[in-house]
């Protein structure tokens, strides 16, 4: 690959897919970026955590959201641009690939209209039509009216177990409108109009199998604050999402799908924010790469080029090649995203199954590397690299959150491991392989695979990361392949 194509992420996606939706499209929302929004992004960056505005001058609480004034522009170019609603208009891919845009600039940025598409999908899906015409348009507009969702699940034991952790409790009040008490500890895009939250009705069993999904508007029906922002968190990065936690009290919701089904919904929610997540994790990867290939193109050492010393051309192009692996992993989790995210559970397809261990694998793989490239990154900048004055650093600080959100890389691999136990997933992933992989590879990666599930469950657990990781390369290597038959392929037509 020609490594200026590392320094425009349409250009790079291009160069990935040919036919990728869109293009001119995305070329201008580029353009954008590069003309206002990168300059708004680093000020945003630059400004901090943003505070919480909780009274007006009556007294009244408002809790509104205080960002720079530029923030709220560069927010709406992306649901004006369609990074939402083309999801649902045109295709995923469409969707998606805008995202991957937004994240080469800031990925914390992303993290709104991930949200935002995840809540959209579960009011599409589950809402009551009443509840769904009332407020899937308003998730959907293309104008500056359009309202932001959110998906707030956490609390303050944490977000893996939630069936144990999750206290918030649900009441039914009368039909339609439940009323929900608790707190929420790690709620992104506080502040939003709607919210998917985690609950347990009155009487519910313990456990994940006593969890609801509930959707909470901001306002009550009188117009008062439905859900309160206790404060706003001093993270790492992502300074572009607002991240707070959330008091629910009497707060006025509506039960989404039904109540025993609720872990499949929530569920649902996580693989729709993990697909983003990947395909941002990449970009991010993308731009770190970017600068640092910025600087070691015109940077002398010792008389010669930094990029064009042996040890780091090797390194870029190993860089690269993995950049390529990991795109063509995340890409094909779009895909088997685009197929199955409609369906309703609980009784999924088993393309929904494999849809699922390419996106643990892609979120695992995705965010891993990520956070590695962002490092090496700075080292190949040196001690520029550590000054926030030439944003280098930020790119490792997304990259740490990435890495965490929907569920670290323990996570995955033990969510990746259960679909492959349970769903017969790893046969299904194996088939899928099949006509691109080298097959004596492939029996040996099978053959690995079937006798890490059949150990005793304490061993098998402890010895997942191995099997996971050399699953995950292993996928990548192979979807590429895939990748670039189809583009052979397209070329041949």
């Amino acid at each position: 690959m020609n490594f200026e194509l590392l320094l425009s992420p349409s250009a790079f996606l291009h160069h990935m897919l040919p036919n990728v939706p869109n293009l001119n499209l995305l070329r201008e929302y580029e353009a954008w970026w590069e003309s206002q929004g990168k300059a708004i992004s680093t000020a945003v960056d630059h400004a901090g955590t943003a505070w919480v505005k909780m009274f007006n001058q009556r007294g009244e609480r408002i809790d509104e959201i205080m960002m720079l004034p530029e923030y709220r522009r560069m927010l709406l170019e992306g649901y004006q641009t369609g990074v939402v609603w083309r999801a649902f208009e045109e295709s995923l891919p469409a969707s998606l690939a805008l995202g991957y845009i937004v994240s080469h600039y800031d990925m914390g940025l992303f993290c709104p209209y991930t949200v935002s598409l995840a809540t959209a999908a579960s009011v599409d899906k589950y809402a009551s039509p009443s509840i769904r015409e009332r407020y899937l348009p308003t998730l959907l507009a293309k104008d500056d009216s359009v309202w932001q969702g959110a998906t707030w699940m956490t609390e303050i034991g944490g977000g893996s177990d939630l069936g144990t952790y999750v206290g918030t409790v649900a009441t039914q009040i009368n039909g339609d409108l439940w009323h929900l008490n608790g707190d929420k500890y790690f709620c992104s895009n506080a502040g939003a109009e709607l919210a998917v939250v985690a609950a347990r009705p009155d009487n519910a069993p313990s456990g994940v199998r006593g969890l609801a999904l509930f959707l909470v508007p901001r306002y009550r029906a009188d117009g008062s604050l439905n859900y309160t922002v206790r404060r706003l968190k001093d993270k790492i990065a992502t300074r572009s999402v607002p991240t707070g936690e959330v008091e629910l009290r009497n707060s006025e919701a509506y039960l989404l799908g039904e109540a025993q089904n609720g872990i499949y919904l929530i569920l649902e929610v996580l693989n729709v924010s993990r697909v983003c997540n990947s395909i941002g994790s990449i970009a991010v990867a993308q731009r770190a790469m970017s600068d640092a290939y910025a600087f070691a193109r015109d940077r002398v050492a010792f008389g010669k080029l930094v990029l064009e010393q042996p040890l780091m051309r090797r390194q870029f192009e190993n860089r690269v090649a993995a950049l390529e692996r990991g795109f063509a992993l995340a890409w094909e989790s779009v895909l088997l995203a685009s197929e199955t995210w409609r369906e309703v559970g609980p009784r999924y397809s088993d393309r929904f199954h494999l849809f699922r261990i390419v996106t643990h694998l892609a979120k695992y793989w995705t965010a891993e590397f990520a956070v590695q490239t962002a490092k090496w990154a700075m080292e190949v900048n040196g001690g520029i690299g550590t000054l926030a004055e030439f944003g280098v650093e930020r790119w490792l600080r997304e990259a740490m959150i990435a890495d965490i959100w929907e569920g670290p890389p323990h996570r995955q691999i033990l969510d990746g491991m259960e679909v492959m136990e349970r769903k017969g997933a790893g046969k299904l992933l194996f088939d899928y392989l099949a006509p691109f992989a080298e097959q004596d590879a492939l029996a040996d990666m099978k053959a690995k695979v079937e006798a890490h599930l059949a150990l005793p469950t304490d061993e098998k657990e402890a010895g997942a990361s191995e099997i996971f990781d050399a699953l995950a390369e292993f996928t990548a290597q192979t979807l590429l392949v895939k990748l670039r038959q189809g583009l052979t392929e397209d070329i041949r037509a």
